[in-house]
This record gives structure tokens, sequence and C-alpha cells, in this order.
């Protein structure tokens, strides 16, 4: 069983964005769509561009380096959704945000 392990304090993931968290040895990918917490795999699966810097709308994110999309609560890609990234489960602990590992 895994353990929730603290991946940013929620002031640091603002509302409709991401940001890159490495935490033991893992690029996460963690998002703030309205007030709700996401964690997926920081890395696209086309060209393994970093998601968390991706610009977000809604609740897709587009990976910066060739626009492919993804739905960061579900980790599927809107395009083809064959193509997933791992998603993580999120709580929020006081002011902390902590995923699933």
């Amino acid at each position: 069983m895994g353990e929730f392990v603290r991946v940013a304090g929620t002031t640091e993931v603002k509302p409709g964005c991401g940001i890159v968290a490495e935490v033991q040895g893992k690029a996460l990918a963690v998002f703030n769509i309205g007030g709700t917490f996401y964690a997926i795999d920081n890395t696209c699966v086309h060209r393994g561009g970093p998601l968390g810097e991706g610009d977000v709308e809604g609740s897709i994110v587009t990976c910066p380096w060739h626009g492919w999309q993804y739905d960061v609560t579900t980790g599927t890609c809107v395009a083809n959704p064959a193509a997933q990234v791992e998603r993580y489960e999120v709580k929020i602990e006081g002011a902390d945000v902590k995923v699933l590992l």
C-alpha cells in the first residue's frame, strides 16, 4: 500500500494552473482546477514534454512541446483516449497537497 506524500502547498498551485513537483524520484504535474487539486505524471506520452508547464483551460492541459492535450481529472489524452498518463489520488491536509504514491 502506498502512502500520501506532500507535493506542494495549496497556495503554490494557483487556480487554473499547474506546477511540476519532484517527489520520491517521480516528476508529477499538480493542478488546481476550481479549488480541486489533481496530479498526473508530468511526462507527455508523445515526446516527454512537461505537462505541469502547459497551459490549462478548464480541466484540459496542453503539452507545451507539441500540443497534445490531456484531461487532468482522468489523465486521458483528448485526441487519443487510448493514450493516458498515470493519475494519482490527491488529498488536502491543512495547507498541504498530498499525493498517494
